[in-house]
């Protein structure tokens, strides 16, 4: 009887123990192990099948989910071995095929580009030669190369053994200067392209509007680019500026000043509220100007009235009304 009772307690205690550890493990709720289940199946059926882009996705979200190991120790062993391999395998297929860059992740569709392939492995060295491949095919997307600069965002570097610190991973000094040879070579040949739009400031009204607006355009693009180079993009507004001057310097300033303020504004000179100030005052003139002209005709009205007024007076009488 006594050893009865005692096997009750024992059987009692484990079963308090088991149920407080399930509790205190968030890996072994009911929908955490739904999930886990969910994944392991889904990388087994992506072993039979053949197919690595779906091997890669299934292999990488075991390799990520620390609760995995409660319900199969051998799985995240397998998924962390073919991660690396998988990766770098899909990353050279693609590369091979010219799928360097695209913006979406990680897909098991085998649309993945190799830059994605890699940057997911983390090898963030070949992520940045093949980014560098994409940018000098399309050295004018602005877009692409805005992507390719901010590279490092969101990248991590290993934890540190001593402090357990993970710090930010940062690109070799090599690879930002590459960016910035392509910048240097895109601003340089926009301020060539502008010399040649500004040609037509010196001509007559119509021609200075257009040859301003492509002028003006054609160095903001340059000033984006720029603005990747150590000097920034001092050039573009000191270019901005001397267009203004030029401008200013016409016969024809009523008409063309409101052109010189918008290149002065962009250049970030302080001229540009001069002219504001002084198309102001000129507008207040045309204004006093207009109100005097309008004066005139209505008193010229009102006197030419009373002429006519005393005209038809003298007729009426004069025929007896």
């Amino acid at each position: 009887m006594v050893l009865f009772r005692m096997t009750c307690c024992a059987l009692a205690i484990f079963a308090v123990t088991a149920s407080s550890v399930r509790a205190d493990d968030p890996c072994l709720g009911d929908e955490e192990e739904k999930a886990a289940k969910a994944a392991i199946s889904a990388m087994s059926k992506a072993e039979k099948s053949g197919q690595p882009a779906e091997l890669f996705v299934a292999s990488r979200a075991i390799a990520d989910d620390d609760c995995i190991d409660r319900f199969d120790k051998n799985a995240q062993a397998r998924a962390k071995a073919n991660v690396p391999k998988l990766g770098r395998d899909l990353a050279k297929a693609a590369e091979a095929k010219g799928i360097l860059y695209s913006h979406e992740p990680v897909r098991a569709d085998g649309r993945t580009s190799a830059f994605r392939y890699f940057e997911a492995i983390g090898d963030f060295n070949e992520a940045n030669r093949v980014m560098l491949k994409a940018v000098h095919a399309k050295s004018d997307d602005l877009t692409l190369f805005e992507t390719a600069w901010g590279v490092d965002r969101g990248r991590h570097g290993p934890r540190d053994p001593k402090t357990g610190e993970i710090q930010p991973h940062v690109s070799p000094p090599t690879y930002h200067e590459a960016l910035r040879h392509i910048a240097s070579n895109n601003a340089g040949q926009l301020m060539k392209a502008e010399e040649k739009d500004a040609q037509g400031l010196s001509g007559g009204m119509q021609e200075v509007m257009k040859a301003s607006r492509g002028s003006l355009e054609t160095l903001v693009k340059a000033s984006a680019w720029m603005k990747f180079l150590p000097n920034g993009d001092k050039l573009a507004k000191a270019r901005a500026e001397q267009r203004g001057d030029t401008i200013m310097k016409r016969s024809d300033p009523m008409f063309t000043q409101s052109i010189a303020g918008r290149y002065y504004e962009f250049a970030g000179s302080p001229k540009a509220k001069e002219v504001q100030a002084k198309q102001e005052e000129m507008g207040r003139a045309m204004g006093k100007t207009g109100e005097n002209v309008k004066g005139a005709f209505t008193q010229k009205s009102e006197a030419e009235q009373k002429k006519f007024n005393d005209k038809k007076a003298d007729l009426e009488k004069e025929l007896g009304f």
